[in-house]
């Protein structure tokens, strides 16, 4: 097949991606409206990748969105090193805290729990592949009760423009060479969760600290 061919398959493919999409089922934000937290606390993901990185590196792009869709959102850095100084060393401990005393001594209204499924580049020939595959739920932590979750998978082909076998062999080349001195699947991480927090119907509800909060709600 042709690169024209395969450009115009790929268009085909996002644009059946996209239909699917528009046609998912709205989220049911019942218990969310029922229990609306006001700030999040987010626990170092857990990590079933086969990237060592992968629960630091998406970790650090996780309070961003959530900010922007109107959260107050306990500084991760501190989260971690006081539950480390606590004995909760690593990510799946951590997990494991109980909800009640996430609320009694941090004053947190919910509880973000995720896990990455996949993180890393993948190198071809002609294409150099960044993926990131995440899952969350959040949890109230009065009542225990799941507010709202979701999952989203994002890639980053080196490939993605090219029409040319020289310009594909080259963005490859460019992206392993960029991928092997820096983390590029953090990039991709940013990307992956502006979906799943801010999609419509799917992602979180606005915050109180969102213009739009409690707009059509």
């Amino acid at each position: 097949m042709s690169p024209r061919n395969l450009a115009r398959a790929g268009i085909a493919a996002l644009v059946a991606l996209g239909l699917t999409g528009c046609a998912a089922k709205p989220y049911d934000y019942t218990n969310f409206r029922a229990y609306p937290p006001r700030s999040i606390l987010v626990l170092p993901p857990l990590n079933e990748s086969t990237a060592v990185e992968a629960t630091w590196g998406y970790l650090s792009t996780v309070t961003r969105p959530l900010a922007e869709r109107g959260y107050y959102v306990f500084p991760v850095a501190v989260v971690d090193q006081f539950l480390k100084d606590n004995g909760l060393p690593t990510a799946g401990e951590m997990h494991q805290v109980p909800l009640e005393k996430a609320r009694e001594i941090l004053g947190a209204d919910a509880v973000l729990f995720i896990t990455v499924e996949q993180y890393g580049s993948k190198y071809q020939v002609l294409n150099s592949s960044t993926i990131v595959a995440a899952r969350a739920k959040l949890v109230d932590t009065r009542s225990g009760t799941l507010l709202w979750e979701g999952r989203r998978v994002w890639q980053q082909n080196s490939s993605a423009g090219q029409s040319s076998l020289i310009g594909m062999l080259v963005a490859a080349a460019v992206t392993q060479i960029i991928s092997t001195s820096t983390d590029a699947a953090r990039g991709v991480s940013r990307t992956t969760n502006v979906m799943l927090f801010h999609t419509r119907e799917e992602g979180l509800l606005p915050g109180p600290y969102h213009p739009e909060y409690l707009k059509g709600q």
